[in-house]
């Protein structure tokens, strides 16, 4: 396990949970969600940081939403039918997934997101919940949600933090792309 605080794109893997066609609809403000998860599989594409995507039920629910699909190599998404990616063994052979931090998006935040954060920390692993990037139907069940996995060790944090741990300093051509192109 890493011993700094602080994200590193050489330590991390993006994990986006289940953000599916057929659910998204019914999660409170999910149009922002899904741009916030969108916002930052493209940051970590461009800054080399492996994303792993799953899949909740997908036959029933749905595959991932057509906007992050898109972005996603061959291979990076895992299907699942326990609420936890953990339980679920759908992790193993995703990208980063052998990475000591984990940070995490997606939905729901009371229930896939949470049990699957709170197995990731219990595993020894770094976890970082974005939270302008998950959510649940209810904003009472996502604050309950966040509230708990800072509690059993998860580390909550907003975009912009991810971003600029990730980049590290400034100067740099990494710098100014991801500057110019997603922090205004």
């Amino acid at each position: 396990m890493t011993t700094t605080p602080l994200m590193r794109a050489d330590q991390s893997a993006l994990l986006v949970i289940d953000p599916q066609e057929r659910l998204l609809p019914h999660v409170h403000d999910w149009q922002q969600v899904l741009a916030q998860v969108d916002w930052l599989v493209q940051v970590a594409q461009k800054l080399g940081v492996p994303v792993a995507a799953t899949e909740q039920y997908p036959k029933g629910i749905g595959r991932t939403h057509s906007q992050v699909a898109a972005r996603l190599p061959a291979g990076a998404t895992g299907e699942k039918l326990h609420f936890s990616c953990v339980a679920g063994n759908c992790l193993p052979g995703l990208p980063g997934m052998d990475r000591p931090q984990v940070v995490v998006c997606g939905i729901e935040s009371h229930v896939c997101v949470l049990q699957t954060v709170l197995e990731l920390a219990a595993g020894g692993k770094q976890v970082f919940v974005v939270a302008e990037a998950v959510g649940s139907r209810d904003p009472a069940h996502k604050a309950l949600a966040l509230e708990r996995m800072r509690a059993h060790g998860a580390t909550i944090v907003c975009r912009e933090m991810v971003a600029f741990e990730w980049l590290g300093q400034a100067g740099t051509e990494q710098f100014r792309d991801i500057s110019k192109n997603f922090l205004r």
